[in-house]
């Protein structure tokens, strides 16, 4: 090896005190300042690590320069799997440092190497601490959510789960992103069922019931483990000021699995139970508009197919069931207010009014 003049004090230093890490820095920032060729750096840095392999003030200044001389090149260079081989080198003494680990982490998820990223992660949970693991994990995360890989995702949310349980909203958010309703939901409950978990974005139990109803509404054949109904009119006793999303998510559950008469039923039971005027008008507007779109979707068919008898019936039953719900909407929006307050005199005169033309009803209001 041909050495500068300039280095020959401190080559004699590092030969004299080989141990010393002050003489080894000496001349590597003696190297970096007047040397433009970083290969002579990395050598001096290598030499270093052989008489001092067990110090990170080396490996990591050797390391983090490696990593800067590399923004800007490919991640097919052939100095990435060099500077992957030095990190593997460094782990073999520095495997208690949190630090190198994650560094080394995120290195390999930038190159998307996924399987050798998903062991490295791996490897670092088992040589560091417990207490150390939150370091890791994020990263470990990251790798799942950034690639296509829903089976290996499940098992790491799954072990990330037993670590940090109160994290679930997150293993739920996951398993909605790949598909996974059923496991999803499950999450939800347990994270709604479970006082001493709370949502670690802020929100209400109220709001993630919503979502649950959502969830369910939306994905009526993929739930399997769990009976819908019961959960949603749990949720409706629970919160009984605003529970008019809730019996609108129940009844867009049968529609979904195609049972519409339950659905009818639903949206009626609701718009006879709500205490308030804006629960009221969310069903009645969900319930006019399936009408409508059943309507709609019939008379499609027919200007496509052409209807039969039995289809041109079934059109006349449906214009009329839209029509009946429409001329009773003002007495069933009455109803409501005098739930809300059965002594507002006001409501019940304007009953009778509504009864004019049915004497019997106008006494029974009496």
């Amino acid at each position: 090896m041909l050495f500068d003049e300039e280095d020959v004090a401190y080559e004699e230093d590092v030969i004299r005190n080989p141990y010393s890490l002050k003489s080894w820095f000496r001349y590597i920032n003696h190297k970096t300042k007047f040397c433009s060729n970083w290969v002579s750096v990395y050598l001096v840095y290598e030499r270093a690590l052989k008489q001092l392999p067990g110090s990170y003030k080396l490996w990591h200044n050797y390391l983090k320069l490696r990593r800067a001389h590399l923004k800007n090149k490919c991640i097919n260079d052939p100095e990435y799997e060099e500077l992957n081989n030095a990190y593997d080198r460094a782990l073999a003494y520095m495997n208690k440092m949190p630090r190198i680990w994650t560094d080394y982490c995120e290195f390999l998820l930038d190159q998307c190497l996924i399987t050798r990223t998903r062991k490295t992660c791996d490897r670092a949970l088992r040589s560091l601490p417990i207490t150390q693991h939150y370091r890791i994990w994020p990263i470990y995360l990251k790798l799942v959510e950034s690639f296509d890989i829903p089976d290996t995702g499940v098992k790491v949310y799954k072990r990330y789960s037993k670590l940090i349980p109160e994290d679930v909203e997150d293993h739920a958010n996951y398993l909605k992103n790949v598909g996974l309703i059923d496991e999803c939901v499950q999450k939800y409950l347990y994270l709604l069922n479970n006082e001493d978990i709370h949502s670690k974005y802020g929100k209400t139990k109220h709001e993630l019931w919503h979502e649950l109803c959502e969830i369910l509404a939306k994905n009526p054949t993929k739930i399997k483990s769990v009976k819908v109904e019961p959960i949603l009119r749990q949720g409706i006793q629970k919160y009984v000021d605003q529970v008019g999303q809730l019996w609108n998510s129940l009844a867009s559950y049968y529609i979904g699995l195609g049972n519409f008469e339950r659905a009818r039923d639903i949206y009626e039971e609701g718009m006879t139970k709500v205490m308030t005027v804006r629960d009221f008008t969310q069903i009645f507007d969900a319930y006019s508009i399936f009408e409508e779109n059943l309507i709609t979707n019939l008379m499609e068919q027919a200007n496509n197919e052409g209807l039969s008898d039995d289809d041109d019936l079934e059109l006349e039953m449906r214009l009329a069931r839209l029509e009946y719900l429409m001329d009773r909407r003002p007495l069933l929006l009455n109803k409501v207010l005098l739930r809300q307050n059965p002594h507002n005199v006001h409501e019940w005169l304007k009953r009778v009014k509504l009864f004019e033309e049915k004497p019997k009803d106008v006494i029974e209001t009496f």
